[in-house]
């Protein structure tokens, strides 16, 4: 990886967000780290993987909640403590950038900057977008009242989005969704953090492929898994030595459980394999054995997995939402289906199948699209343009 070049200003950063981190930290979290820490001082409030809260440095100094059992508890204590957190910073370590995540999670970081504004620090938002925030959460979990909860936050996302300095999107369609509610505040547009270094080395190393399908992420009703399994039933009847493996950590309980009585109801036990969360170590070798790896999202910001299966060589399929057309080229790298299309889906999982030297031509084309699509080097200076945009703002 060619180092960072170097530059002038000494940011002080804080991130913001509900992601989870673990210490020591995981190997991409710690590259990310080190990457980014060439912008000057950072600091990160997240979510710890235990019940514990955490205060640790590697790379940035990490500020970790404890990771609550129920939704609604992580986010009483989020919105409760993370501006109290937050101003500390301020206070203490002279913060001058705030990093959300999400237009939700700036609610807390905009009582902040309001507050120190009313003594003359200036103190500037960055508001990302990682997927459809207007609708992910309905696709993920069942909402108590949704169009009262649906009102209460497109208010938030109004508020936030509306003060923020600089928004940045992962996709074309996200940044569409961003201007539709700020629209003349400046975007900057780059996907979120990969480390395909694992999954380059994985596919340089695999030559063949097995008769199986993957699908990797959290198992919520939004990943559309409940389509795949029921395209899945139709492809063992044509291909009956192929296999389904789904690996993820099982986020919604209930959707996991509905699921595997789906696999049951087809009898299909023998046929799809339930991985959990595995290292990303073992995951890429996963992907790149697998003949095809399938992304059936209902909605998806981008679909990070696609370019990491591209890397490890492996042809991939996705559905026609959001930014997953912005990586995957129609029968050159993997094929696009329509969101629940299963007999679409179906179709192209078969055709792979079958034409197994096909399927590897495509993995390699994906290769070569990967190292022009994403690099930490066009990671770093996606922040690095933030930051510059940010103090061009109070000129």
């Amino acid at each position: 990886m060619t180092p960072p070049p170097h530059h002038e200003h000494h940011y002080r950063l804080a991130f913001l967000g509900g992601a989870r981190y673990s210490y020591p930290l995981s190997v991409t979290h710690h590259k990310k780290f080190a990457l980014l820490k060439n912008l000057g001082d950072i600091h990160v409030i997240g979510f710890a993987v235990s019940w514990r809260p955490q205060f640790f440095q590697e790379e940035a100094s990490f500020y970790l909640l404890p990771n609550l059992p129920l939704p609604v508890l992580r986010y009483m204590q989020f919105f409760i403590i993370n501006p109290m957190l937050l101003l500390w910073l301020v206070l203490r370590h002279k913060i001058n950038i705030i990093i959300a995540q999400s237009p939700y999670e700036a609610l807390a970081a905009v009582w902040v900057k309001n507050l120190v504004k009313l003594w003359g620090y200036s103190l500037y938002l960055v508001v990302e977008s990682h997927g459809d925030f207007e609708n992910y959460l309905f696709l993920q979990r069942q909402v108590f009242l949704p169009s009262l909860y649906k009102r209460i936050m497109e208010s938030v996302a109004h508020i936030t989005l509306s003060q923020a300095d600089v928004l940045r999107s992962i996709s074309h369609a996200i940044q569409a969704q961003l201007k539709r509610y700020a629209p003349d505040q400046p975007i900057v547009e780059f996907m979120a953090w990969t480390d395909i270094s694992t999954f380059w080395t994985a596919g340089s190393y695999t030559n063949s492929k097995h008769l199986t399908v993957t699908y990797v992420g959290v198992l919520i009703p939004r990943k559309g898994v409940h389509h795949l399994i029921n395209a899945f039933a139709q492809v063992i009847q044509q291909v009956t030595n192929s296999q389904l493996k789904i690996i993820g950590r099982p986020e919604n309980p209930n959707y996991t459980q509905e699921l595997k009585t789906q696999i049951e109801a087809y009898h299909l036990q023998d046929k799809v394999l339930f991985l959990p969360e595995i290292p990303q170590q073992e995951l890429c070798h996963e992907i790149a054995q697998s003949i095809v790896l399938v992304l059936p999202s209902l909605s998806e910001g981008l679909g990070r997995v696609l370019i990491e299966a591209m890397a490890a060589g492996t042809p991939v399929i996705g559905t026609k939402v959001d930014g997953i057309p912005d990586i995957i080229q129609e029968d050159v790298t993997g094929f696009l289906v329509p969101p629940a299309d299963e007999n679409a889906l179906a179709e192209k999982m078969i055709y792979l199948l079958e034409n197994p030297e096909k399927a590897l031509a495509m993995g390699q084309r994906g290769r070569k699209f990967v190292q022009n699509y994403f690099s930490p080097e066009i990671y770093y200076q996606g922040y690095e343009k933030i930051c510059q945009l940010c103090l061009q703002s109070n000129l």
